[in-house]
């Protein structure tokens, strides 16, 4: 990671920051800016992309600028801040889609918004598993160094068990994987993997 952070991911953090802030002096900030099912009735399309810069509280908001701080910056300089930037909404959009599919197909009850930058994140880890895939990483709590494309590879399969036997309720882990589906598309579209190629390649 560079030593200095790179422009948006800088600005980024600034804003997830000074976002949480305002939610404490406008309470009726996260309720018109969180992710509500669609047939919730609270629903706006806005919604997509502002839910990434809500946070329920203070732990949630530092877990994931702790996770932008680390993996943004290596990701921007690879990918330069223009793609970096579409990198990183893409990735949240898609997330909060398949979040809101899921919410609507499959759990029917759940009125529960959705916050959170982890989308976008989850996008970051992808890319920097498949950019760097024998960097070393570990969790927090198994602090065991394993390759990058093994620790993402693992972490997205653990949301998928998660997400389908509802393990860790209240956790948004198709929004986890579909920042990850996100990122996944959009970075073999710059290697020119898909049918629809780029006018240039971005990646090898």
């Amino acid at each position: 990671m560079p030593t200095r952070l790179p422009p948006v991911t800088r600005n980024l953090l600034i804003a997830n920051v000074a976002v949480f802030l305002l939610q404490w002096l406008l309470p009726g900030l996260l309720d018109r800016c969180a992710l509500w099912p669609l047939d919730s009735g609270y629903f706006g399309v806005w919604q997509i992309v502002t839910n990434a810069f809500m946070h329920a509280n203070w732990e949630h908001l530092l877990f994931n600028m702790f996770a932008l701080y680390m993996f943004g910056g290596a990701i921007e300089t690879a990918f330069g801040s223009r793609h970096f930037t579409v990198y990183y909404f893409v990735c949240l959009a898609v997330a909060s889609v398949l979040q809101l599919l899921v919410l609507k197909y499959f759990l029917h009850d759940a009125l529960t918004p959705t916050v959170g930058a982890s989308g976008a994140i989850f996008g970051l880890l992808l890319a920097f598993g498949m950019l760097f895939p024998h960097e070393k990483l570990m969790l927090i709590f198994l602090p065991i160094p394993m390759p990058a494309w093994l620790f993402v590879a693992g972490y997205a399969a653990v949301e998928l068990f998660s997400g389908v036997t509802g393990l860790m309720p209240g956790v948004a882990h198709f929004a986890h994987l579909g920042g990850m589906l996100g990122g996944w598309v959009l970075i073999q579209y710059w290697r020119g993997r898909l049918p629809v190629k780029p006018r240039r390649r971005l990646l090898r």
